[in-house]
């Protein structure tokens, strides 16, 4: 047996970054291993939006492919652009603890002007604000709260968008929060959007494995947060029983106090204009399938609806 663990990443600093932090957890744990780099076809086309490709899977099935051709024994992925059900013969190995999972706007223009613009009723705006993001989820949040503004598509890693931003003559543009903090690149312009709900398991990074190395299963199992594991199941549990795919406007946030679970979730329009929520609270040992409950009682009430037009706009 080869006790050396090839880890799969894909080449992006960010990527890289998630990948390094494995291999130094696992270091401190006397475990070695080595990066394996390989290119998603996420990373190669920038131009086409992320919803217009199919988006479920499009960062992790080149890692899915080397893992299950065994070129790789585990694969490291921002655990929001992992698909809720896994390629077949791919098992999650690890969560480890949660990062920011806020979403921030990095703002290109006086601050100021912006944050006036912010802090207005939001039908009274003069000067609508042109925001870029590539996600959908972002995009109909915002424009569900200021519906007079413009959206603009912006791909790429996190280093490449904020170049993009520096250069395009827009006023801001959405990012994770923990994207640009791992990698020590959140500008000083940009703020919390505390009232955003972010991606189901965003700010969490996910360790696959093939399903039958256990060797890598009790290697990688050192690293797991068994909370953050539980938060963002449940997350995951809603975004499939509403839709199932990342290219969707649904959001969830589960987190834990003093052993109470506190869940969020919502599905919006494409357009922004029709939202629904739900939020919940019970204790930590009775809340393992509330994810899936929560969606199913946001169906009934009004989510249905939301979610057959996402469903025909797609066709």
């Amino acid at each position: 047996m080869n006790n050396l663990l090839k880890i799969g990443t894909r080449e992006s600093q960010l990527a890289v970054w998630q990948a390094t932090l494995v291999k130094d957890l696992l270091q401190q744990h006397g475990v070695q291993s080595e990066l394996v780099f390989i290119k998603s076809e996420g990373d190669i086309d920038l131009k086409t939006p992320l919803y217009e490709m199919g988006v479920q899977g499009i960062f992790t099935k080149t890692l899915d492919a080397a893992l299950l051709n065994n070129r790789i024994n585990i694969a490291v992925h921002s655990m929001k652009d992992v698909p809720t059900q896994l390629a077949n013969g791919i098992s999650q190995a690890a969560v480890l603890k949660r990062g920011n999972y806020k979403d921030i706007l990095v703002v290109n223009r006086q601050w100021s002007t912006v944050n006036e613009l912010l802090s207005s009723p939001f039908t009274t705006h003069h000067s609508p604000l042109t925001v870029a993001t590539s996600s959908i989820r972002r995009k109909s949040q915002w424009l569900h709260r200021y519906p007079q503004h413009q959206i603009q598509n912006l791909r790429g890693n996190v280093n490449t968008r904020l170049q993009k931003l520096e250069t395009e003559n827009w006023d801001a543009a959405i990012f994770a929060a923990a994207g640009l903090e791992r990698i020590n690149l959140r500008p000083e312009n940009s703020i919390e959007l505390d009232w955003m709900l972010p991606a189901p398991s965003q700010g969490a990074i996910m360790v696959v494995c093939r399903d039958e190395d256990n060797d890598a299963k009790e290697k990688c199992a050192l690293l797991h947060d068994e909370s953050t594991a539980l938060c963002t199941k449940i997350e995951r549990d809603f975004l499939r029983t509403l839709l199932g795919g990342c290219s969707t406007p649904i959001s969830a946030l589960a987190e834990i106090e003093e052993g109470e679970l506190f869940f969020r979730g919502n599905i919006l329009s494409l357009d922004g204009k029709q939202k629904q929520e739900i939020e919940k609270i019970l204790p930590v040992d009775l809340a393992t399938n509330i994810g899936k409950e929560a969606a199913v009682e946001l169906l009934q009430n009004g989510g249905q609806e939301i979610a057959d037009s996402i469903r025909n706009a797609s066709k």
